[in-house]
Order: structure tokens, then sequence, then C-alpha cells
């Protein structure tokens, strides 16, 4: 800003010395210059290396014009000998001229010393000394001596390269071989507990086929390093071996400083997650003691312990993900925010379904209608209770056949649960049967408590007792009830008493069946077994009235 202030002063101090409007045009142009950048037209070099570069026009010349007459006339130099003594600088009073023997390659004016910050003469030397340095390294680079030594360096490579990739070829072969030696010896698969992810083939076959993928990225990798090297020995394709190297390096140097700038926000989500996890385990431990009932709550039953702690780590780990957003790379770019919408969107409108089960399992959970080893109905589904989650529950029918039925299911249909109550009051086996009325009811209380008390699994105590449930028109119905504590066998339990109230009956020589039969039976066997008629049993006879016709 100094040479920048200088120089203003200078141009002003010309500017009244000589009150012209060519001058004044001048002056009102360099401060348009000064205010407002200027993008500049390359001057290249022997190399198709950038030199420096043109901002300014002068006179008829535009900026790019000029940047293309200097480049011809440094291109001419490569005729010419190398002699550093030949370039100079002439100042004439307009502008700064450098200069090689007698022919000028550039002019220097007051607006490219403006922009620059510096007066002309400095800014012609630095352009000089910049062009002179270009143009030795020109002469030597294209020396008979230099090119003679870049080609035996370039044959020294591609001789490195070539016994580079034989030897990685024989030592990755080697290393084939021998893996094929291990098999069923080091190599014996690999096994999870009791499943066996790999045999010792598939193995040897994955070990085999990673061994040739690493090999082609070996490869792949010295001759991509091989060939820039080849390339930055000569001068003219230097830039091309730059650029390759610039095609891994740069990528590398940008994730390596995007590492670097984002070790900070990486430390804060660490200290989250660990603060997080401790939290975790001082509520699993909680948990834990309150299953064990080591703990005691009023009013919280210890099998509600789990699923709480299931529920409660969600909304913790879901609270984690809150605080550690804003802190995740590329949070706040617009396409993370619209793959958050559209995830968003999916999981709401797509798991509609799962979300009503899943809010049912929780309802289900806290009403504590069941619990596992239950025996319970729902809706004509009858089995024990295998699996209870937050979003089906599954049961085991008698026939061994595994019911899943959604938790929403649950919810919408009425739940029978047997198990419940027959621990501590005992469960309500019945069973009606239909006896006509010529048999006395109390014979058939008797038989059907006989047979009840005869039954496995029935209790003493309460005793077994007996309902008329319904006078009909041609018999009785009578109800049967016993008490177990087995509600898990009530299949047996049925099927033992249904078999000793037969045998009950017909000891009673009790008929279990409609009386619209025997009203038309008469002279017909009883419906009881042989065995429990008496040896002197006969049917009836057939009652037959006789009418005198003359009558």
């Amino acid at each position: 800003m100094k040479h920048l202030y200088l120089l203003l002063l200078l141009v002003s101090f010309q500017l009244k010395a000589q009150d012209t409007p060519s001058v004044l045009s001048q002056k009102d142009s360099l401060q348009t210059k000064l205010k407002t950048p200027i993008e500049g037209h390359a001057v290249i070099g022997f190399f198709n290396d950038t030199l420096f570069k043109v901002h300014n026009d002068i006179g008829g010349f535009s900026a790019l014009e000029r940047a293309t007459a200097v480049n011809e006339r440094i291109q001419q130099l490569k005729e010419l000998e190398y002699n550093s003594n030949l370039f100079s600088i002439r100042n004439d009073h307009d502008n700064t001229q450098v200069i090689y023997g007698s022919k000028v390659l550039l002019a220097i004016s007051d607006q490219d010393a403006a922009v620059q910050q510096v007066d002309r003469k400095t800014l012609a030397t630095s352009y000089m000394n910049t062009i002179s340095e270009a143009y030795r390294i020109y002469k030597d680079e294209t020396s008979l001596y230099s090119l003679l030594k870049n080609i035996g360096i370039a044959l020294i490579i591609v001789i490195i390269t070539f016994f580079t990739i034989k030897y990685a070829l024989k030592l990755f072969r080697l290393i084939s071989i021998k893996i094929y030696e291990q098999k069923n010896k080091r190599i014996k698969g690999i096994k999870i507990r009791n499943y066996t992810l790999f045999d010792a083939k598939s193995q040897v076959n994955a070990l085999i086929n990673l061994n040739s993928i690493i090999k082609w990225i070996a490869l792949l990798f010295i001759v991509y390093i091989s060939i820039p090297l080849l390339f930055g020995v000569f001068p003219w394709t230097k830039d091309l071996g730059s650029t390759l190297f610039g095609y891994v390096l740069s990528p590398l140097k940008r994730i390596l400083f995007s590492v670097i700038d984002y070790l900070p926000n990486l430390i804060t989500i660490a200290v989250i997650i660990f603060v997080f996890r401790y939290v975790l385990r001082g509520i699993k431990y909680l948990k834990s003691e309150i299953e064990l009932e080591r703990l005691k709550l009023p009013g919280f039953y210890p099998d509600w312990a789990s699923p709480t702690y299931q529920i409660i780590r969600v909304l913790v780990v879901a609270f984690m993900i809150v605080v550690i957003f804003p802190y995740l790379p590329g949070s706040d770019s617009p396409i993370f925010k619209g793959v958050s919408v559209f995830l968003g969107f999916l999981f709401t409108f797509g798991s509609a379904g799962s979300l009503s089960n899943l809010i049912s399992g929780i309802i289900l959970t806290y009403m504590r209608l069941y619990k596992i080893g239950d025996r319970i109905k729902i809706g004509n589904t009858v089995g024990d209770v295998v699996e209870k989650n937050i979003l089906v529950t599954r049961i085991k029918t008698i026939k061994n056949e595994i019911v899943s039925v959604p938790n929403s299911t649950v919810m919408s249909s009425h739940t029978v649960n047997f198990t419940s109550e027959a621990e501590r009051d005992g469960l309500i086996v019945h069973s009606t049967v239909t006896i006509g009325y010529d048999v006395p009811w109390n014979l058939v209380h008797e038989a059907l408590i006989e047979a009840a008390q005869k039954t496995e699994f029935v209790l003493e105590d309460p005793k077994p007792f007996v309902l008329q449930t319904s006078l009909n028109d041609f018999y009785v119905s009578y109800e049967i009830n016993a008490y177990t504590n087995h509600a898990s066998r009530q299949a047996l339990i049925y099927s033992e008493l249904h078999a000793h109230i037969q045998d009950c009956c017909n000891a009673r020589e009790i008929e279990i069946m409609s009386p619209h039969y025997t009203a038309a039976r008469d002279g017909n066997l009883k419906a009881v077994p042989q065995e429990y008629l008496p040896k002197d049993y006969s049917p009836g006879g057939f009652i037959v009235n006789k009418r005198n016709t003359d009558e």
C-alpha cells in the first residue's frame, strides 16, 4: 500500500505539470483500473508454463493482443543462443521495456505497475528475471547432454517398472501356492459357534480371490506411479506428470485436511457418545435391580423393567442422534437435508402398520394381559405364548403350530388368559351333557361329580359341582364344573373327563342321548354298552292294541 500511495502521488504530480486533456483521461483510466480487479491473460513460457499475466490495454492494443505478441517474441528466442548479459531494461517516458539484444520483448506501462502495486522499473526487472531464468532452463533442458541424460533416466524407470511388475507377479503367485498348501492345515474354515461361515475350500477360494484383487491393485499402482515419473523426466511433459500425480495427491490432501479440520467435531461426538453410553449403563443397572426385585418401586411390576428399558434406550439413542447431528460432516448441505426428508417420508408412510403394531405392543406391555408361557386365546387361536415383542405375539398351539398375531390385532380383538388365575384360584373346566327327564337329577349329579373326581389334574378342593343350565323341551342340560391348576393341559383334561362321564353314566344305565329317539324306540335295546346291562336284561316288546272291527 505504501508503494501504491507513492505511485499515486507521482502520477498526481505529473498530471498537474502537464495539464492536457489526454493526461486527464489517463488519470481517470488509472483510477478506474486500481478500483476494479482485472482478469489477466497468461504469457506462456518455453514449456507451456505460465510466466506472468498481462492485465491492461495500451493504446489500441488489448491485454489479450499484448499477451499474444509477447508469447510470439518469447518463442522466437528458442532459435537464439542464450546470454544473460543480453537482457536489459530501457526506461522511456511512457513505459519501461524489457529487451534481449536489440529485440523488445514487452513494454510495461504505469497501469501495469499500478495493478501489481510496484513501480515500473521493479516490475520490469521482475519480468526480465523470470524470462531469463525460464530461457536458461529451456536451453539447459534441451541440450544434447540433458536429452541423453533424460533418456537414460527414462530407460532406468522403465526397467525398474518392468522388474517390479515381474517380481510382484511372482510374489503373488507364490502367495497363491502357499494358500493352497495350507488347506485343511492352518486354513480350516471359519465357524461362528455351530454355524460354518466358510469351510476350508470356500476360505481358500476367498483368499485366492482377495490375493488376485490385491495383485491387480498393486500392478495398477506401480504403473500409475511410473508413468508420472517417466513424464517428469522430460521438460515438455513435466506438467502432465504433475497433473497425473495431482489426481491422486489432491484428493488425498483434501481428505487429510478435511479430517484435520473435522477433528474438533469428531472429539465432540466421541465425548457425547461416551456420556450417553454410561447413561445407558446406569439405566440398565436399574433395570436389572428391578427385575431381580432388589429395587422395588410402588406400582411398578418387575416384568415391566425390560420393555421399559428398551423404550428408554430408544429415546436416549434418538436424543443422542439429535445432539450429534449438527456435528456430522455435510449436515448443512441441501443433499443431506433432502435425504433426511426422503427417509422421514418413507418411514412415516411406509411403516404405518408397523407403527400401529409398535404402539399396540407398548400398550400391551403395560396392560399385562399375558406373559411368556401363558395359555391364552386370541380370536379363534388357542395356545401358549412363546414370544412377545414390541411388534408381534407368537402362540404355539397344541398341534405344535406357531401362530404370529400382530399386536394391533390383539388390541382389536378379545383375549382370554387361562393361566393368570389358575395358580391362585384355579381354572374351571366345564362340559355340558343333556339327559332325558326320565332320569332322576340327583343320579346325574352323582355320576358327573364322580367322573370329575376320577379325572387327573382336577383339584379335590374346591370340589366339582354341577349346574342345571336349562330345562329344554325334551331334555335337561347338566354342566359339570371342576377346578384345575394346569391350564396348559386343558385338552387332556377335557378328553379324560368326557371318557369318565361316559363310564359313570353307563354304569348307572344313564343314556346320554336326546330323548327324540327314545320316544319312538319301544322294543329296542338301551343305548348303553352290553357290559353295563344286567345279565337277565331283555328289551321290551312292542305294544300292539287290537281293535274290534265289528264295533
